[in-house]
């Protein structure tokens, strides 16, 4: 039994049974579903947690609650790796309230068939519930990053339960460094919707906070600002980590090459951090976090079928997607007879705000050249002057 304070404890679960959260993103070390109890004059229970350990997590309850009964199921956040078990918590506590806003009850009928009528509390934005010494005032964020979204501040312990913001990948469990895989996770589901954590961050600058409890990953008690300044640099899509990323789509290794002579190049120059990543190797997940990381990208493809090559195409749609912008560009791109992967990449990017694109643009006809390597020391001395 972990206690976070004197009465909040964690009750949540690690699973190393998934292998792709939400179906798309590698969890090596798997995933941490998180969920909070608050003993007070009244039992607040902070979400549940995924569907294949909800007897764990039952369990994990029970220990914290003694011979108490829970009073109140707090939901801040519908998706099923935190939500899978509300049918099981009703059924085991049937006197408990659930608490959440008019979205979230519409979610759990429409997921659950569940009608909850005479045990639900309905709240509003700014809203608040008293446990005793516990205040919690709920703060609706919407699309960070589903539209039922509301955070949780208790005054009396100046935590911020934060739904999904602030998480990250991996069980706590496993020791690993957080800024890596919160970023990854930031920008794999998060990302596109950094104008809404920009709201939500506005709103939590206004708050006393000490702790901050999220539904995945470590809970956070040191350096606060820390991790604040990240998630301010994220959601403004600002640079993170000078230097540049160069992304490459190769069949015959000529265009890898071109790509691994920038980053020769550029670290000559002394860029103080060149990432070179094979798009089709390489996790996209990891390719995408990277362009976002850092000020400067490169995007080296062959012309494949008078467009770009498929993992260029998908890297690329990953970056419009979650509203890739504020970068410099520059371009590799290689073409036997009709190169033409550089007008492609730029049509597909035209919805993206304020991208610089470099003067100099790399042309390779099959294979790298003298006149080529000339090209990329120019691109280089362009992207990262000596």
């Amino acid at each position: 039994m972990k206690k976070i304070t004197e009465d909040i404890y964690y009750a949540g679960v690690n699973d190393h049974q998934v292998d792709l959260f939400e179906g798309q993103f590698a969890v090596p070390n798997g995933m941490a579903y998180n969920s909070y109890v608050i003993m007070d004059e009244k039992i607040a229970v902070m979400d549940t947690v995924d569907v294949n350990f909800g007897e764990e997590w039952l369990a994990n309850v029970a220990e914290i609650l003694g011979d108490r009964k829970p009073d109140y199921l707090v939901v801040q956040h519908m998706e099923p790796d935190h939500s899978a078990n509300i049918t099981k918590f009703v059924e085991a506590y049937p006197e408990a309230k659930v608490v959440g806003n008019a979205k979230t009850f519409q979610m759990i009928e429409n997921f659950f068939g569940l009608n909850l009528a005479d045990k639900q509390e309905v709240v509003t934005n700014n809203g608040t519930l008293s446990l005793g010494s516990h205040e919690l005032t709920f703060v609706f964020a919407p699309m960070v990053h589903w539209p039922e979204v509301m955070v949780t501040y208790d005054s009396k312990d100046k935590i911020l339960f934060s739904a999904d913001a602030f998480g990250k990948f991996g069980a706590l469990d496993v020791e690993e460094d957080w800024a890596c895989e919160a970023r990854r996770y930031y920008f794999g589901i998060v990302g596109k919707y950094g104008a809404q954590v920009q709201a939500l961050l506005k709103k939590a600058v206004t708050l006393d906070i000490e702790k901050i409890c999220p539904l995945h990953g470590p809970i956070l008690t040191e350096n606060l600002g820390y991790y604040l300044d990240l998630y301010q640099t994220w959601s403004s899509y600002g640079v993170e980590t000078e230097g540049v990323m160069i992304a490459y789509a190769s069949v015959y290794g000529n265009t890898k090459k071109a790509a691994e002579l920038l980053g020769e190049e550029l670290k000559a120059n002394g860029c103080p951090r060149v990432v070179v990543a094979d798009l089709a190797r390489e996790d996209m997940a990891e390719c995408i976090e990277d362009a976002f990381r850092h000020g400067k990208l490169v995007l080296a493809t062959i012309t494949y079928n008078g467009g770009v090559f498929p993992f260029m195409q998908t890297f690329i749609d990953g970056l419009k997607e979650r509203n890739f912008q504020n970068r410099t560009i520059g371009i590799i791109e290689n073409g036997s007879w009709a190169p033409v992967a550089a007008k492609n990449i730029k049509s597909m990017m035209e919805g993206c705000k304020n991208l610089t694109w470099t003067e100099t643009a790399v042309t390779i006809k099959s294979g790298v050249k003298e006149e080529t390597k000339a090209q990329i020391k120019a691109l280089a001395d362009e992207l990262w002057s000596k």
